[in-house]
């Protein structure tokens, strides 16, 4: 009943931060990089406000899921199947935390209202960059998990 639940949070985990990510990249992505620079300082500034706590709480809740499934549920190939999407959901939460999130600071800390200050190097295709691996390391990680969940 345990591992039910922690396949359950594994793959919905996984499922929904790559879904989100997905979605970010084939709408957001592309309307931000679209628009002049203080427009996308304004933009940026309010699509990013409500992403925290709540993607970092999925991302690392489907990665212990996984953690725990590879200890204490999985053997052999399903060992390593959970072992596999925790490496990639952690993955995908490091190249947040420490590519995305600090341009996301770079960008909050302006004026929306005074646009980017002389000397403004544009975050704009750095966060996209960053974003596209962090989009395919969970999109991997939720197929390594309903992999898993299909075949045990």
């Amino acid at each position: 009943m345990v591992s039910e639940g922690l396949w359950i949070a594994a793959v919905l985990g996984s499922g929904l931060a790559a879904g989100v990510l997905f979605a970010v990249a084939v709408s957001i992505v592309p309307a931000l990089r679209d628009l002049p620079p203080d427009r996308y300082i304004q933009a940026h500034q309010l699509l990013g406000r409500n992403w925290d706590p709540v993607m970092p709480i999925i991302v690392l809740g489907a990665t212990v899921a996984d953690v725990l499934l590879a200890l204490f549920v999985g053997s052999g190939a399903g060992r390593a199947f959970f072992a596999t999407g925790a490496a990639l959901l952690f993955g995908s939460a490091l190249v947040s935390q420490f590519r995305n999130v600090p341009l996301n600071r770079e960008v909050k800390r302006l004026d929306p209202h005074a646009g980017p200050p002389p000397g403004w190097r544009d975050p704009r295709p750095q966060w996209r960059r960053w974003h596209l691996v962090r989009t395919s390391l969970a999109g991997l990680a939720f197929v390594v998990n309903a992999v898993v969940a299909v075949g045990y």
